[in-house]
């Protein structure tokens, strides 16, 4: 496991984009479920490093999003990353709720099986499948700037998800 582990993250290390960048400006596909059933949201909080000698994701889902029921049952998730051309897309994704409305059909986005078994999509550039290694609900009382508290008007604070980045497939456009 020791050197899949080395492999992935030297893999990693060679991505040519800001991770920052591809965040905070470009935005992710977070994904959970499995082909029969599945749902995905639009984020941009979330980071990457190492942590406990593993190639590590984190995401944050409110216990309000969809996703959230998603998450909490599934063993792995997938991070997907989009060209601009696909803003409109996420934009969509980020506003709409799967409880209403099929994202896919209404997207176009075409869903594959990830290595995992999770999903991933064929517009993609970038998927990483990670496997759910720890779980922790932000909590108030920790607070130490008092303006992030303005981020939770509805008090429905995220769970963190950390992810073990099992697999990483850089995907060609068709």
């Amino acid at each position: 496991m020791a050197a899949k582990t080395s492999l992935i993250l030297n893999e990693l290390k060679k991505l040519e984009k800001s991770v920052f960048s591809m965040l905070d400006d470009e935005w992710m596909l977070v994904t959970a479920g499995n082909m029969q059933s599945f749902n995905t949201m639009t984020a941009s909080w979330g980071g990457f490093g190492v942590l406990w000698n593993k190639p590590v994701a984190f995401v944050f889902v409110r216990p309000t999003r969809h996703t959230y029921n998603f998450m909490e049952s599934a063993e792995v998730f997938t991070l997907t990353f989009f060209e601009e051309k696909y803003r409109k897309i996420l934009q969509f994704c980020g506003s709409r709720s799967g409880r209403d409305t099929d994202k896919i059909k209404a997207t176009g986005l075409i869903p594959a099986a990830s290595p995992s078994g999770g999903i991933i999509f064929d517009q993609a550039y970038l998927a990483l499948d990670c496997r759910k290694v720890y779980t922790s609900d932000i909590d108030p009382a920790h607070f130490l700037d008092s303006s992030i508290e303005k981020n939770y008007p509805k008090k429905d604070y995220h769970r963190m998800y950390i992810g073990e980045i099992t697999h990483f497939q850089m995907i060609t456009q068709k």
